[in-house]
C-alpha cells in the first residue's frame, strides 16, 4: 500500500524538480553573463553601427508585414515547392545578413563564434542546456492551455505535417525544421536581431525584442508565450556561450524532438 502511494507521489515531485533544476541552471547562466568581465584584448570585436540597424529595422518589417499578410493563409494547402520556395528564402536572407556584414568588413567568425567552441562540444552543451529549458517551455505551454481552458488550435506546422499524404513532403518538411530553420532564424534572430539591440539597448532588451520577434512569426498565437520562453532560453545560451552553434542545436534538436512526437506519438506522448 505504502509503495502504491509513493508512485504517484514521485510522479507529481518529478516534474516540479525538472522545473526547478531549469530555473536554476538558466538563472546560474543569467547572473554569469550579467557578472562576466569583458577582458580587453589587442583586436577589438567590431560592433554593430547604424548600417546594421537600419537593415534589422527594415527586415523586421518585412516580417510583420508578412505575419499580417498570412493570418489568413491556410498552411494545410501548402504544396512541395512552396516549402522549397520557403527553404529557399530562409537560405536567401542568411546570405543577405552575412553578405552585407561581409562587405562591411565584419569578421562572421569571430562575431558568431564559430570557433570558439568544438562541433562536439557545441552539439553536447546545446543538448544539456535544451533538456534544461524544456520544463520551462512545458510551463507556459501548460499556463496559455488553462488561459485558454483548452481550446488550442494546433500549430501550422503541426497540421501540415499530419496532413501530409506523400513522404516526399514529409522529408522536406524534416529538412527544413532541422536544418536550414534552425541555421537562418538562429542567424537571424540570435546573432544579427539580438547583437544589433544589444548594441544599443543592453543584452536584457535584446533577448525579450529577438525572442518577442521569433515568437511572433511564427503565427499561432497559442504557442507564443512557449516559443517566447524558447527564444530567451536560445539567447542565453548564445551569450553565455559566445557560440551561435549551440542555439543552433538546441533549435535543432528541439525541432526534431517536436517532429518525432508527430511522426511516432506512442513513443513520445503528446
Amino acid at each position: 500500500m505504502a509503495f502504491n502511494g509513493f508512485l504517484p507521489a514521485l510522479a507529481a515531485v518529478i516534474p516540479a524538480l525538472f522545473l526547478a533544476g531549469g530555473v536554476y541552471i538558466y538563472v546560474a547562466l543569467s547572473r554569469q553573463i550579467i557578472a562576466r568581465v569583458v577582458e580587453p584584448s589587442p583586436a577589438p570585436v567590431r560592433e554593430f553601427g547604424w548600417p546594421e540597424a537600419t537593415l534589422a529595422t527594415l527586415l523586421v518589417l518585412i516580417f510583420l508585414f508578412g505575419l499580417a499578410a498570412s493570418a489568413s493563409h491556410d498552411v494545410r494547402r501548402i504544396q512541395n515547392h512552396d516549402l522549397i520556395q520557403s527553404g529557399l528564402l530562409s537560405l536567401g536572407l542568411l546570405l543577405l545578413i552575412a553578405g552585407f556584414l561581409w562587405l562591411r568588413g565584419f569578421d562572421l567568425n569571430l562575431l558568431g563564434g564559430f570557433s570558439r567552441i568544438g562541433f562536439g562540444r557545441a552539439v553536447t552543451t546545446g543538448a544539456i542546456l535544451l533538456v534544461a529549458a524544456y520544463p520551462l517551455v512545458l510551463l507556459a505551454e501548460v499556463v496559455m492551455q488553462k488561459l485558454s481552458r483548452g481550446s488550442l488550435e494546433k500549430q501550422g506546422i503541426v497540421e501540415l505535417f499530419n496532413a501530409s499524404s506523400t513522404l516526399e513532403q514529409r522529408i522536406l518538411i524534416i529538412i527544413l525544421a532541422v536544418t536550414i530553420a534552425p541555421l537562418a532564424e538562429e542567424f537571424f534572430f540570435r546573432f544579427f536581431l539580438y547583437g544589433v539591440v544589444k548594441r544599443y539597448f543592453g543584452r536584457g532588451v535584446g533577448m525579450v525584442a529577438s525572442a518577442l520577434l521569433f515568437a511572433a512569426v511564427h503565427a499561432h498565437l497559442p504557442s507564443f508565450a512557449p516559443l517566447f520562453v524558447l527564444g530567451i532560453c536560445f539567447a542565453i545560451a548564445y551569450e553565455w556561450s559566445g557560440s551561435l552553434l549551440v542555439s543552433m542545436t538546441m533549435h535543432a534538436l528541439f525541432n526534431a524532438l517536436a517532429l518525432t512526437a508527430l511522426a511516432f506519438p506512442e513513443v513520445i506522448p503528446q
